[in-house]
């Protein structure tokens, strides 16, 4: 299989690139271990965007929603429909291995159904996000079948004690839907108070659930250990051992920078920010190009859909530059 444009990836930024690229009439084909735009598949259930539909459309596509704030639900379905009406190449559970630069092309190996493949690109664009990476808090019991990293929705729940490890969005929102739920909710937050990057309109209904007792919080505490129905948690030189049938450890992700090394990609050690041109996105490897929140390194959060469904047109702008030169 030979491709122009490899695109490493299927989410938002992704499907920009893939669009630019057919408006050019330059062929693509997005590879994705996954499923399209997969983050947003395993979204809780009932999550709606900070966005409004006008800042998540690509393509000059309308994106139309009951709601002033789009639905998880309409996201995928808007986005499912962006592939069909553009006619885009994409292959899905296929996740690469490597990418290998020879002279003038790309070899790109993939695994699909447990037997590995090969594609032959001009040009390869990595637009890999970061969801499928939480970050670890390396404690015992992290691994046990009740602790997830991933929260979904609150029905199975009810009744039971769950523990929330997390102050920012995704924790809040779970924290009050379980609440609504039926379950007996405890956050637990590292910093002094629960403020920093909630939705506005999010705010005063956890912090008046905390108020009234509805939901108990310990701040400035850290988990230390997880049991099969109970947690350990320090708050200062206090411990103290929290009821647990279930944990959400909701404390981030970032992105995976193996693929990227490996294809000789230079990443800041620090930042985690790889070396790549602000104007074109194109890295220090000559036709390897970057989409998305990954140019952003461990600040990959500061990376939306509002502000990434422009890389595409960046992209392959310097793309159609070089072979009209």
């Amino acid at each position: 299989m030979d491709t122009t444009i490899a695109i490493v990836g299927a989410g938002p930024a992704a499907l920009s690139c893939a669009i630019a690229a057919k408006k050019e009439q330059i062929d693509s084909v997005m590879l994705d271990k996954g499923n399209l735009v997969n983050s947003i598949i395993n979204f809780p259930t009932n999550m709606t965007f900070f966005s409004t539909p006008d800042l998540l459309e690509i393509g000059g596509i309308p994106f139309t929603s009951t709601n002033f704030r789009p639905t998880r639900l309409e996201a995928v379905s808007y986005y499912q429909r962006l592939v069909r009406h553009f006619g885009l190449q994409f292959e899905p559970f296929c996740e690469v291995q490597s990418i290998i630069k020879e002279n003038s092309h790309f070899e790109i190996n993939f695994q699909r159904k447990g037997r590995t493949e090969h594609l032959r690109a001009k040009q390869v664009i990595i637009a890999t996000g970061f969801y499928d990476n939480p970050n670890r808090l390396n404690i015992p019991g992290e691994d046990m079948p009740h602790v997830s990293h991933y929260y979904r929705e609150p029905f199975q729940h009810f009744g039971q004690n769950v523990v929330v490890v997390g102050g920012k969005n995704s924790a809040v929102e779970a924290a009050l839907e379980l609440f609504r739920g039926g379950a007996r909710v405890t956050m637990v937050h590292r910093r002094e108070e629960i403020k920093e990057s909630v939705k506005y309109w999010i705010l005063p209904d956890i912090l008046n659930r905390i108020k009234e007792g509805n939901i108990k919080t310990y701040l400035r505490s850290t988990i230390t250990n997880i049991g099969r129905d109970s947690v350990a948690i320090h708050s200062g030189h206090e411990k103290t051992e929290i009821p647990a049938d279930a944990v959400y450890l909701l404390t981030g992700y970032h992105p995976d920078m193996r693929l990227l090394t490996q294809a000789g990609v230079s990443v800041d050690k620090q930042t985690q920010i790889p070396a790549h041109n602000a104007e074109t996105l194109e890295s220090n490897i000559p036709g390897l190009y970057l989409a998305g929140s990954i140019i952003a390194g461990r600040n990959a959060n500061r990376i939306f859909i509002e502000n990434s469904r422009e890389h595409g047109d960046l992209i392959v702008s310097d793309i159609k530059n070089r072979q009209n030169v």
